[in-house]
């Protein structure tokens, strides 16, 4: 890994891409070793993190991360998922924030030598290139230890440093144990388990 301690950094999460990369991997990750991990080794100025909430339940499991998240020098930005039908006919959510990235990476680009962006999204190949030209290093966070990889090759490519997220697991996160902890898209948290996504 290549960081320079007087680089400007900035970290944008897609918080639905990480999730998923991590679960398949059976990491939990800690968002306070994260933050404070990569501000270990750059300026870092600002950390991102980006996840859709449905509205419409009374008691959404993604709360308390998103609650520590903000008391917690994150930046956190939201918005409702929505629903629609699908070709079968089934109701599907989806709450896509690849624009909500983009406008924000570009827009402090200029403020910034480096971007870490946690996510596999080959959608994001135009946007690293973009802040490239600006003469911002990009690093992406994915994971090519999963069968299928979830990072789009061609993402992969365009990065100046790729760093598999099982490589990180030491620094910012634990094993996860699910016979004791339930997953917090698939149960309410329990307040005793709040710590486990960040302390």
């Amino acid at each position: 890994m290549i960081f320079y301690p007087d680089e400007r950094m900035a970290i944008f999460i897609d918080g639905a891409n990480l999730y998923a990369t991590a679960r398949a991997l059976d990491i939990e990750i800690n968002y306070g070793k994260l933050r404070d991990f990569f501000a270990g080794k750059s300026r870092l100025v600002r950390a991102f993190y980006y996840t859709a909430i449905q509205e419409d339940i009374d008691y959404s499991p993604l709360r308390p991360l998103v609650d520590w998240l903000e008391y917690n020098s994150f930046t956190l930005i939201t918005k409702p998922t929505k629903e629609f039908v699908d070709d079968q006919g089934r109701r599907r959510k989806k709450g896509n924030m690849d624009i909500e990235i983009a406008v924000d990476m570009l827009n402090l680009s200029d403020c910034l030598d480096h971007v870490v962006l946690f996510s596999g999204d080959g959608d994001f190949r135009r946007l690293l290139e973009a802040v490239q030209r600006r003469g911002v290093r990009a690093t992406v966070v994915s994971s090519t230890a999963t069968q299928p990889s979830l990072i789009a090759d061609e993402l992969r490519r365009q990065a100046d440093q790729f760093i598999d997220l099982v490589d990180l697991e030491e620094q910012i996160g634990r094993k996860s144990n699910r016979r004791q902890h339930a997953d917090y898209d698939d149960a309410p948290a329990d307040d005793d388990d709040d710590d486990r996504y960040y302390d």
